[in-house]
């Protein structure tokens, strides 16, 4: 499961959980970007926040593990890296699902080496309840499965700008990244 995750919320974990126990999956690996491309000129929160605020909300589920492959790599973060990564790490016959939003999804024909990517894993789609897909190309619809998440209505950046004008965030997200956040002062700023 990649993303930013700045900060990680109940929606992510509810998405990761769901689609782990729907496509009987044996771990979700949660991978926090560090230089997404799509977001350049976007502040971002540091890597070492982002990691442990993951760490710190996948701790209790058993299934669930947080990678750095992404934060350790020089330069941009490209998916295609990423899964190259596992597939060598899992071998070849290990099947790789890649979660995430269907907003991404959306537009994955500007991502690098999409092509290349769609062969290698079977993207899952986490999706709001009623969204659908419009004009999207049709190869990246035959590559794609959807799933219905109630959960995602949370969403990161309200998150952040609750923080900032010092509205609750209790329940959105883990207690202990709720803590996280306050006792590190993050998201205080204007972005």
């Amino acid at each position: 499961m990649g993303g930013t995750f700045d900060p990680v919320h109940h929606g992510h974990l509810v998405t990761a959980e769901e689609v782990r126990d729907y496509f009987d999956m044996q771990e979700v690996v949660f991978v926090p970007s560090a230089r997404p491309p799509h977001k350049t000129g976007q502040r971002i929160t540091s890597t070492h926040h982002r990691y442990l605020m993951a760490v710190l909300s996948t701790i209790s589920n058993p299934y669930f593990t947080v990678s750095t492959v992404e934060i350790d790599r020089k330069g941009p973060s490209y998916s295609i890296d990423t899964v190259r990564h596992f597939r060598t790490q899992w071998g070849e016959d290990t099947e790789i699902y890649f979660i995430t939003g269907a907003d991404a999804v959306s537009q994955i024909s500007t991502w690098n080496n999409f092509r290349e990517l769609l062969s290698m894993c079977t993207f899952i789609a986490a999706t709001r309840p009623g969204f659908k897909f419009s004009g999207i190309e049709e190869e990246v619809e035959r590559n794609v499965q959807t799933m219905e998440v109630s959960a995602l209505a949370i969403s990161s950046s309200e998150i952040r700008r609750r923080v900032r004008r010092g509205e609750t965030i209790k329940y959105l997200l883990p207690e202990a990244v709720e803590s996280y956040i306050y006792k590190n002062g993050l998201y205080r700023e204007p972005e």
